[in-house]
């Protein structure tokens, strides 16, 4: 069964689509990367900087926000937006990922799946059910589907078996959605590993149940670039041109293009964050590492061409000593360096495919990355 469609498809070229989703919160120019505010909170960056660097959406985290502060608390304080201070559309992940990667104890059934809190044992249960009221709670823009995700490589029944629990929890995940006030989304999650065939029966069972947008979950989780992108050739044609399509846990600035131009509307990824806290920065030049002692007496920015002040006028020699002090300040500059990259890099995407020349794009873009960073003085 269909669901409204929110999002209006603008341009395409080749396989590279650019468009505009409205949410509750404000519009979504897509293709789109999410930055990752797990707990309510983007590490080391305020929600300005998340906002001036080009985002227009965020995404938190099911899992870490329902043991703490709770989705009831959440709720009473006026929703997520109101509690965080991000006015702004946000998704939230269903929290069955975190469950099977950061719970050693924990028991899947057909019901529910039960795990002990990371942060003081006590046992939880996460169903279907639960993972949408909570979702609901927290008054995101889009929820997700509750499914399970199994690392790669595994076994072909393995797989079966999580894609199949995935789709009736798809099917619970609707039902329990249907509360929800109009303009607010749920999207189903393609689920089915490394196996082709499974990724099919996933997508055209998801399609059949009917949602406002589709995921293709399971992936970078330890397989090769390449499996991860056959996996995209498989899946996206499988899905509703009309509707958006998101790439769940995307990734580093090549997967991002590469992903596009197979289709791929939405990403979202730590990477951004998670690598400036250790001293790298994502540039056009690709990535380079600031405790590398060869920055230690360079004046230079990181990019003197960059539209974001920080990449623009601050030094090397200082980001270096910053990093390599352990100053927070370090961290806080690379995050936002790297997050303003990603936003650039998604804008010029856009703006390809809008003009039709995101071959081009693709491959000034890879020549940047493959030419290096700037040579020492």
């Amino acid at each position: 069964m269909s669901l409204p469609n929110h999002f209006e498809l603008l341009a395409t070229n080749g396989q590279a689509r650019t468009g505009r989703l409205t949410t509750p919160h404000g519009v979504v120019q897509t293709p789109a990367f999410m930055p990752v505010g797990t707990a309510g909170a983007m590490k080391g960056m305020h929600w300005r900087e998340v906002r001036d660097a080009g985002a227009d959406i965020v995404l938190g985290n099911t899992y870490h926000l329902m043991l703490r502060p709770g989705a009831e608390r959440i709720a009473d304080l006026g929703g997520l937006q109101a509690f965080t201070g991000w006015n702004g559309p946000m998704l939230t992940d269903s929290g069955g990922f975190q469950v099977m990667s950061l719970s050693d104890l924990r028991k899947v059934s057909e019901k529910a799946v039960t795990f002990r809190s990371h942060i003081d044992g006590a046992k939880v249960e996460l169903s279907p059910e639960r993972s949408i009221e909570v979702q609901r709670l927290l008054g995101a823009d889009i929820a997700m589907q509750m499914d399970e995700c199994v690392r790669l490589p595994a076994g072909r029944d393995d797989i079966e078996r999580a894609m199949r629990l995935s789709l009736r929890w798809a099917e619970r995940s609707k039902r329990a959605f249907e509360t929800a006030p109009d303009g607010y989304m749920l999207f189903g999650i393609v689920q089915g590993g490394d196996v082709p065939a499974m990724r099919h029966i996933s997508a055209r069972e998801l399609v059949g149940i009917g949602f406002h947008g589709y995921a293709i979950g399971g992936l970078a989780v330890g397989e090769p670039q390449a499996v991860m992108l056959a996996m995209i050739e498989e899946t996206a044609p499988a899905l509703p041109a009309d509707r958006p399509r998101y790439l769940m846990g995307v990734g580093t600035p090549e997967d991002l293009v590469e992903a596009v131009a197979r289709g791929i509307d939405m990403f979202d990824c730590v990477m951004p964050t998670r690598n400036g806290r250790h001293g790298m920065a994502f540039t056009r030049f690709g990535q380079i590492n600031l405790r590398n002692a060869r920055h230690a007496d360079d004046p230079r920015p990181l990019d003197e061409e960059s539209e974001w002040p920080s990449a623009r006028n601050i030094s090397r020699a200082y980001l270096h000593h910053l990093v390599r002090s352990g100053e927070t300040l370090g961290a806080m500059l690379l995050s936002e360096i790297n997050v303003a990259y990603y936003q650039h890099l998604m804008q010029g995407m856009r703006d390809a495919i809008t003009a039709g020349t995101f071959e081009s794009f693709q491959e000034q873009t890879r020549a940047g990355w493959a030419k290096g960073d700037i040579p020492l003085r």
